[in-house]
């Protein structure tokens, strides 16, 4: 386990406390990371991105995807199979999972595919008009007091 200072960074940052909880997520996580499934994130432009899951051998309906608390969460689970087949080899691991992807504030879902074995889910980053930046008039700071009432535009 590594030990940050993040001192530096709580001197010259307001309100950036979510970063410190994130590195500590990430730095606490077990390194044996689940590989199954296999997935690609993919950066379609500045503000897109593509998640793709490789689920061969899942039906549309027994995938889920859902958000929750910025974490997205993609779970599968196999339909019971009537059939009672005998394999000699059995390489399609078609086990139930869960798969969480903890996203940045603004991003969301804008849909989600399957086809021909994989699942694709688009995101997009769509920051709302009150939080980009604007520009700010200064004025002069010998004003007339009746000035101080005009909206600034």
């Amino acid at each position: 386990m590594r030990n940050f200072d993040l001192a530096p960074l709580y001197r010259a940052t307001v309100g950036f406390d979510q970063v410190a909880d994130l590195m500590d997520r990430v730095l606490a996580s077990d390194v044996s990371q689940p590989s199954y499934p296999p997935y690609n994130i993919e950066k379609l432009a500045d503000d897109a991105w593509r998640i793709s899951i490789a689920v061969a051998g899942f039906a549309e309906d027994e995938l889920s995807v859902e958000l929750r608390d910025n974490a997205l969460i993609v779970a599968a689970k196999k339909a019971a199979d009537d059939t009672k087949r005998t394999y000699l080899y059995r390489g399609i691991a078609a086990r139930a999972f869960e798969r969480r992807f903890h996203l940045a504030d603004h991003v969301r879902v804008t849909g989600a595919t399957h086809e021909d074995g994989m699942l694709h889910i688009d995101l997009v980053r769509e920051v709302p008009e009150a939080l980009k930046p604007r520009r700010i008039a200064i004025t002069n700071g010998t004003r007339d007091a009746g000035d101080s009432a005009k909206p600034v535009n």
